[in-house]
């Protein structure tokens, strides 16, 4: 379990989760980065900007 830095509540990282995963918050929806697994952390995920083909 790790808490969501958006929000606060509890998130579940499955076992086999891995550093760089996206995963979702159940609570806010946030889009959270694993940044470790042991302990688990986690941080609000980079946004995606659009390159246009540069």
């Amino acid at each position: 379990m790790a808490n969501c830095p958006e929000c606060g509540g509890e998130v579940s990282l499955h076992d086999d989760a891995e550093v760089g995963e996206i995963i979702d918050c159940g609570t806010c929806g946030a889009e959270l980065e694993v940044i470790d697994t042991t302990p688990p952390v986690l941080e609000t995920a980079p946004e995606l900007e659009e390159d246009w083909g540069e």
